[in-house]
């Protein structure tokens, strides 16, 4: 009766130590989240990031080739690849706790040395100088997870797919923002094409005038060669633009995995929409959304369970082998059942002691990763916050430098035609027509560039809120 209570007994401390674990986690440092985004409203709770890519970009033309983005961008095939490939290793972590069994097949023969003692046994007892051996067995072995070794594999596993999944979500917001900034920015160049001829234009009938008043001999030839050389400024932009029209153009195709071709487009830069409240939230949101900081996260999660295996690696290993199969000296009796089947079973209790400190080493090591993974959180999250700020600031800037533009474009605007009127009634001289002109080229092309450095801090809010999954 004694033997099997110890059985009993050996068999229910064993499952008790396979619940235990060597190492404790370290928990995620929530404290390092502020409560509010700097120049954020503080009233405000919802967020941007939670709107459909269909509902925060509201042009469809780009919604159309965002959509081409997604689904044919290298990059972003790239980290589904790696996702799968992830999965992959996380399924077969979850085997950990089966047993490996191998099949093996062996056959040999062996002449041994007369003058040896195997030579001498086999010619004395078995008649020939030939040794065969036939074998065919099942092999099984299988680790007790005692100190949680495999468990913590799985658990960095699973983390690595996670990582991934977050990798990927990270290529996609980044993709969809570039394919956005880009396309504002090409309205931007039409924006400034059509302001770069309107003004071509406007020069031509500037020249004429100065012309007609230099035959009149109201005026020297240095007046022509001033509105000729400003004529010439606008005309030189218009090439320059086309040339940055085309390679936009070629960075969008690229974008949405084609080759470089036009792209077609119907929408303009002042009738560009977004949602009319562009709240941030909370940043403790951002835990959830930001793929960096999520992936932040999961490095803490990683870290742990390396520090679990490598804790459990300085542990003892209970190794149980079983081996059964055929085996005979002649192929004639190999299958003669039950004859020639055999056993084994053996167990062992591995307990390292001397390795030139090498598990004491990556114990340390293990736990110092641990502790940048911490580091690396709170400085994601920093990050996050900060690109958030930052956007919120910069929007709110740009609205005001726009205002300030609108003005300044519509005081220059009627300082042209002023100008012109002033100069056919010879209360003006053609600099002052020139300088209203160039400034008022100025002031569009500034405009703009201003409008659409609003539209990319637009942009880039939703990607740092973690907007566009």
């Amino acid at each position: 009766m004694k033997t099997p209570i110890y059985k009993l007994t050996a068999l229910m401390l064993l499952v008790f130590l396979g619940g235990c674990k060597v190492s404790k986690d370290i928990i995620l440092p929530v404290t390092s989240i502020p409560e509010n985004f700097r120049n954020a409203s503080k009233d405000s709770t919802s967020s941007i990031a939670q709107l459909s890519v269909k509902q925060f970009f509201l042009d469809v033309t780009l919604g159309d080739l965002i959509d081409t983005a997604l689904l044919r961008n290298y990059d972003l095939q790239i980290a589904m690849k790696n996702m799968t490939a992830a999965e992959l290793l996380f399924k077969q972590s979850k085997l950990g706790n089966l047993p490996q069994v191998n099949l093996n097949i062996t056959a040999n023969s062996s002449r041994p040395s007369d003058n040896s003692l195997n030579g001498l046994s086999a010619g004395q007892f078995l008649g020939t100088k030939h040794i065969e051996d036939y074998n065919a067995n099942l092999g099984i072995s299988w680790e007790a997870d005692i100190w949680g070794k495999i468990g913590s594999q799985k658990k960095a596993a699973l983390a690595s797919y996670l990582q991934s999944a977050e990798a990927r979500k990270a290529v996609q917001m980044r993709l969809i923002a570039n394919v956005a900034q880009g396309y504002y920015r090409l309205l931007m160049l039409d924006t400034q094409m059509s302001i770069a001829k309107r003004n071509v234009a406007l020069n031509d009938s500037t020249l004429r005038m100065i012309k007609m008043q230099f035959d009149a001999g109201q005026v020297s030839s240095l007046a022509i060669q001033q509105a000729e050389a400003q004529q010439l400024l606008a005309a030189q932009l218009v090439p320059a633009l086309e040339q940055e029209v085309s390679i936009q153009e070629n960075a969008l195709s690229i974008l949405a995995g084609q080759l470089p071709a036009a792209i077609i487009r119907q929408g303009s830069l002042d009738k560009v929409n977004f949602p009319a409240q562009l709240s941030a939230g909370v940043p403790s949101a951002l835990l959830a959304q930001r793929p960096d900081v999520r992936s932040a996260e999961l490095s803490l999660d990683l870290a742990n369970a390396q520090v679990g295996i490598a804790k459990a690696s300085m542990y003892p290993s209970l190794n149980i082998t079983a081996t059964a199969g055929l085996n005979a000296f002649k192929a004639s009796n190999w299958f003669n059942v039950p004859a020639s089947l055999f056993g084994v079973v053996a167990g062992g209790i591995t307990q390292p002691l001397f390795q030139r400190k090498q598990l004491k080493t990556q114990f340390e090591v293990a736990k110092i990763e641990r502790e940048k993974a911490v580091l690396q959180f709170r400085q994601s999250v920093l990050n996050a916050v900060g690109e958030v700020s930052d956007e919120l600031m910069r929007i709110e800037k740009l609205k005001q430098q726009e205002t300030i533009a609108q003005r300044r474009v519509k005081t220059l605007k009627e300082a042209v035609k002023n100008a012109g009127l002033l100069f056919n009634n010879g209360m003006a001289n053609y600099l002052e027509v020139i300088t209203a002109q160039s400034n008022a080229l100025q002031s569009e092309l500034e405009l703009a560039s201003i409008k659409t450095a609003e539209l990319h801090a637009t942009v880039a809010l939703y990607r740092a809120l973690g907007g566009g999954f």
